[in-house]
């Protein structure tokens, strides 16, 4: 193990040597030409004075809402409808101003039409010649 110890020094000091080496040498580095630089135009005060101030805690006009950010974010934007969507939504026509209100109303009537009609709705197109069960495995 002694006599590899030098030359495991010597490799490795080498190798930290080498690694300072660049294309030209130590003292021919390349730097930045300070005459090249140019100095900025200064700011201008745009002549359009009659702009207003934000009013405190408004959202800015370039960015909406935070609700219409996470849209934009989640399905990218307003998307073009289809021929046949545009058709349905004609056909719906639209919804009543007060529609919310008036479905949490108290005296709205509403039917519970319970499981019967639930599974009447629910139950395969046809006669029920070739109805099948299903039986769920527990």
């Amino acid at each position: 193990m002694r006599k590899f110890a030098p030359l495991i020094l010597l490799t490795g000091a080498s190798a930290m040597l080498a690694a300072c080496g660049g294309g030209g040498g130590v003292f021919n580095r390349e730097r930045p030409d300070e005459f090249a630089v140019q100095r900025q135009a200064p700011l201008v005060v745009p002549p359009d004075f009659t702009l207003t101030p934000p009013a405190p805690g408004a959202p800015r006009p370039s960015e909406g809402t935070a609700a219409e950010q996470a849209l934009d974010a989640l399905f990218g934007g307003p998307a073009p409808r289809s021929r046949v969507e545009a058709s349905v939504i004609d056909r719906a026509g639209s919804a009543a101003p007060s529609i919310r209100s008036q479905v949490g109303d108290t005296a709205t009537n509403t039917v519970a039409k319970g499981r019967v009609t639930r599974d009447i709705i629910a139950a395969p197109e046809g006669d029920g010649q070739a109805a099948t069960t299903v039986i769920p495995s527990a």
